[in-house]
């Protein structure tokens, strides 16, 4: 028998959402504001994989992640989008408080995604709603999603914008699908899956 302790290391979709949802919630950072790397959490590793250089010249123009312990239509934690006054390193664990939300569909089907302010970034303290966001955050937005994959030839539909209660009902119902997804009966009692 041996004395070597293996710390466990917990999966980064599985760790808590937050104490304060729907309003801030606990974020994963995939990719730093103005990467053209497309990085995705790997699902059964909860490492980070390149999916793919963007084929485009643009860039990410928010940091872009996942909030755990949730599950989308698209069979994926829920994406989200967070606006900060810096470029957030991958994996990096960050508080973000919910603004709102923007309808997406590509080639597997719908992929919304709820847009957020970093929750401790000072600069961003006075936005409570995608309305204290200035307009062409929005049309550069927008802009990004609908022409990053045009040189893949493939299409995605940005579809409108709402704002945050919209968004926060969305991560309510992803969180709900997460814990129906992941949940076991232990006893008598709902214990998530490790």
């Amino acid at each position: 028998m041996s004395d070597t302790i293996i710390p466990q290391v917990q999966h980064p979709w599985h760790i808590s959402i937050g104490n304060n949802v729907p309003n801030v919630v606990t974020t994963i950072i995939e990719i730093p504001k103005g990467s053209r790397m497309k990085y995705e959490l790997d699902k059964a590793s909860g490492l980070l994989r390149l999916d793919r250089v963007l084929y485009s010249a643009m860039y990410y123009p928010m940091n872009y992640g996942l909030v755990p312990q949730t599950y989308f239509d698209d069979g994926d934690p829920l994406d989200i989008l967070v606006i900060c006054s810096f470029d957030i390193q991958p994996l990096c664990v960050v508080d973000a408080r919910i603004i709102g939300i923007m309808h997406m569909e590509d080639e597997n089907g719908i992929d919304d995604k709820i847009i957020a302010v970093a929750h401790h970034d000072p600069a961003y303290l006075h936005i409570q709603d995608l309305s204290d966001i200035p307009d062409h955050h929005m049309v550069e937005l927008k802009n990004f999603f609908e022409g990053y994959k045009a040189l893949e030839n493939k299409v995605v539909t940005v579809g409108d914008m709402y704002g945050k209660k919209a968004a926060q009902e969305c991560a309510v119902r992803s969180h709900q699908l997460y814990k129906e997804k992941f949940a076991i009966q232990y006893n008598g009692e709902n214990r998530l899956k490790q």
